[in-house]
C-alpha cells in the first residue's frame, strides 16, 4: 500500500495553507456573506486593455511568446518605470515577464537563495514569502514592524536582524496588510545600511500606483541601490487584471539572467493574450489608474473613520487597498474575532496573524469593494462589537 506521507516533502507537508484563503473558503459555503477578505479590485479591467485582448485573439495571436515576454512589453514596462517612478532598465536584458507578481517573486528567491541563507522579512506581510523562501531552503528571519512606527522598516531593526547568513531582504511596501508605506526619508537609513554589504533587495512594488499620499518612492531609485535591488511589479491592482495573471520583475542583467531560466523551465512564458492587452494597459491606462486610485481614497477615509467611531484603534493606511484596525480590545484573538463575525454577522475578514505572529491583534479588511457592499459590512460588524461588549457586561 502506498505511503503518501514518507513521499510527500516534509517542507510541503508543513506548510501551513494561507490564512487569508481559509476565511474566504469558509465564506463560499455560508449564504449571504459579505466578504472584505480578498485583495481584488471591484472595477473591471478597463474597456480599452479589454479590447487590446480580444483583438489579440482575433488576429491568431496565440502563439508562445520569448520566454522573458514579448519584447514590445519588456520595453514599454521600462518605459513605465522611468516615466513614473524614474528607474532606468533596458527592457530586452533587465526584464522578464512573469505570472503575476506572485511567480516573480518566487524566481527572485530561487535564483537568489541557497540552502542556509538568510531572507529578511518585516511583517505584518503578504503571506508568500515565507513559505516560498522555505522552498528554496532558505531560512525566513520575520521582522516584527509596530503600529506606533507606522508598521514601517526601521534601521534598527534591520541591523539587529543582519547575520552574516543574511542574503536578501524583502520591502513590502505599499505594504498588504497594513497600508504602510516608506517614503523617501525611510528608505535612506535603509539603503546606507545596505550599501556596503553583499545583501540584495526584493522590492514588492505591487501597490505602487495605489499611494494617497505623493508619489511611491522605490529603494532602487535610491543612490547605490539599483544594482542590489530587484523590483517586482504587476498588472493585477493597478489596472485591474487579476484574472490575467500578468507581472515582472526588473533588475541587473545577472540576476534576471537566473531568474529568466528557473521560469523558462517552470513556466515557459507568461499568457500571450494578457501580454498585448499590458502593453495597451500601460500605454493608455493613467487616466484609469487616477479614477480608481480616487475611489479607493474615498472608501479608505470612510472605512478609517467608521471604524474609528465604533471604538476600535484603526491605523490611517497611505497605500494599497487595506485597513488593519485593532481587535485586542474586544479581549478575542484575531482567529477568534474573524470567526465568530463570520458566523454571527456573515462578514469575512482576515485574521492579522495570518501575516505574521505580529499581526495577531488586528484584522486585514479590504476596502476594494463598492460603497455600497461597504456600508453594509461596517454596520454588521458594528452591530457585533455592541453585542460583544453586552456579552462581557454580562460576565462581568
Amino acid at each position: 500500500m502506498i505511503s503518501y506521507e514518507s513521499l510527500l516533502s516534509p517542507v510541503v507537508r508543513e506548510m501551513k495553507p494561507s490564512g487569508i484563503r481559509k476565511f474566504f473558503d469558509l465564506a463560499n459555503e455560508m449564504d449571504h456573506v459579505i466578504s472584505l477578505g480578498v485583495g481584488e479590485p471591484d472595477f473591471k479591467t478597463p474597456f480599452q486593455i479589454r479590447q487590446a485582448g480580444i483583438e489579440s485573439l482575433e488576429k491568431g495571436r496565440t502563439w508562445y511568446t520569448a520566454n522573458a515576454g514579448l519584447l514590445e512589453l519588456r520595453e514599454e514596462i521600462a518605459r513605465y518605470l522611468k516615466r513614473r517612478f524614474d528607474l532606468s532598465y533596458r527592457g530586452k536584458e533587465e526584464v522578464v515577464v512573469t505570472v503575476g507578481g506572485s511567480e516573480a517573486i518566487d524566481l527572485a528567491v530561487r535564483a537568489l537563495v541557497a540552502p542556509g541563507d538568510e531572507v529578511l522579512i518585516p511583517e505584518p506581510s503578504f503571506v508568500c514569502y515565507t513559505p516560498i523562501v522555505q522552498l528554496a531552503g532558505g531560512v525566513p528571519v520575520a521582522i516584527e514592524t509596530k503600529e506606533e512606527d507606522q508598521f514601517k522598516l526601521t534601521p534598527k531593526a534591520l541591523l539587529e536582524a543582519i547575520t552574516d547568513r543574511t542574503k536578501l531582504l524583502v520591502l513590502p511596501y505599499p505594504n498588504n496588510p497594513t497600508g504602510g508605506v516608506m517614503r523617501r526619508e525611510d528608505l535612506e537609513p535603509i539603503a546606507e545600511i545596505l550599501r556596503d554589504r553583499n545583501i540584495m533587495v526584493l522590492s514588492d512594488e505591487i501597490y505602487a500606483e495605489l499611494t494617497y499620499h505623493g508619489r511611491h518612492v522605490s529603494i532602487a531609485s535610491l543612490d547605490g541601490m539599483w544594482e542590489r535591488t530587484i523590483v517586482v511589479n504587476g498588472f493585477s491592482k493597478a489596472y485591474a487584471m487579476t484574472g490575467w495573471r500578468l507581472g515582472y520583475a526588473a533588475g541587473p542583467a545577472p540576476v534576471i539572467k537566473q531568474m529568466t531560466k528557473v521560469h523558462q523551465f517552470a513556466i515557459m512564458s507568461a499568457p500571450t493574450t494578457s501580454q498585448y492587452a499590458a502593453v495597451t494597459a500601460l500605454r493608455e491606462g493613467d487616466e484609469s489608474i487616477e479614477r480608481m486610485v480616487v475611489e479607493y481614497d474615498m472608501r479608505r477615509r470612510l472605512v478609517v473613520d467608521t471604524f474609528r467611531r465604533m471604538g476600535l484603534s484603526c491605523f490611517e493606511p497611505e497605500g494599497a487597498f487595506y485597513v488593519f484596525p485593532c481587535i485586542q480590545s474586544t479581549g478575542l484573538t484575531s482567529g477568534e474575532f474573524c470567526e465568530r463575525l463570520l458566523r454571527a454577522k456573515h462578514v469575512a475578514v482576515v485574521p492579522g496573524d495570518a501575516f505574521g505572529a505580529s499581526g495577531e491583534g488586528f484584522v486585514r479588511v479590504s476596502y476594494s469593494y463598492s460603497v455600497k457592499h461597504l456600508i453594509e459590512a461596517m454596520k454588521r460588524i458594528r452591530e457585533f462589537l455592541k453585542e460583544l461588549s453586552a456579552e462581557k457586561g454580562e460576565n462581568a
